[in-house]
């Protein structure tokens, strides 16, 4: 495998589309932090304590946290951790002055811990995070090899399991891929694409033999405009 080797962390049967958990958050507290007092969306990760939790809501509170090193006969290979969200996402939608607050300090502990020193524009597990998912099995950006990967070479992986899958029946996995100049390895897009050309054709075909069987019927030239204006004169 050639650098840049992309490692994603997989997750089964975790519906990050449900509707209360999609709607468990503020995007202009993830912004203006403090400053914005009306979080009543990030219910029922609003507050701890009675102070306000930055950044607040479900999807903040139930942060993926496994980690991950990867170790080959010559020591433990580089990953990194930076530009794996979106730029935008750094740039326009997470403050570059707001700082975690009061987060995971309530009776019930989700997923991981932010550092409160460093401001949400930089964490960016959390904005990999919290951009969810549309379907119950997805994948996201863990972190980037910048190494190659020689055939037959044995990678360890050492893992830190931390994050609860086994209380909802899910399943976690790990994914080692690379990308080309055409982006990476998609095979749901592939079987889409081809199901919906193969659907179409099989519909020309069907529309193509009702014609030939049932052919249109040809117009009565007497009914055009200028016919029945020869025939009333």
């Amino acid at each position: 495998m050639k650098a840049p080797i992309y490692i994603y962390y997989e997750l089964d049967n975790y519906y990050q589309n449900h509707r209360r958990f999609v709607k468990s958050r503020n995007d202009k507290q993830l912004l203006y932090g403090l400053k914005y007092k009306d979080t009543s969306s990030c219910k029922p990760e609003e507050s701890s304590n009675g102070l306000p939790i930055v950044p607040c809501g479900l999807i903040a509170w139930s942060l993926f946290n496994d980690s991950y090193a990867f170790v080959r006969d010559r020591g433990e290979m580089n990953v990194n951790r930076k530009n794996i969200a979106w730029k935008s996402d750094r740039e326009h939608k997470f403050g570059k002055h707001v700082y975690p607050f009061n987060f995971q300090n309530g009776t019930l502990i989700g997923g991981g811990k932010l550092d409160p020193s460093i401001p949400l524009s930089d964490q960016e597990d959390l904005i990999v995070w919290m951009r969810t998912a549309a379907l119950p099995t997805f994948r996201k950006l863990y972190g980037i090899i910048e190494e190659d990967i020689d055939a037959d070479e044995i990678i360890t992986v050492h893992l830190v399991n931390n994050y609860n899958t086994y209380s909802f029946g899910g399943k976690k996995k790990i994914v080692l891929t690379t990308s080309n100049w055409l982006g990476g390895k998609n095979g749901f897009l592939g079987m889409a694409y081809i199901a919906i050309g193969t659907s179409f054709v099989l519909i020309s075909v069907l529309f193509a033999l009702i014609h030939v069987k049932y052919p249109r019927p040809r117009g009565d030239p007497t009914y055009l405009s200028w016919n029945r204006k020869s025939n009333a004169s």
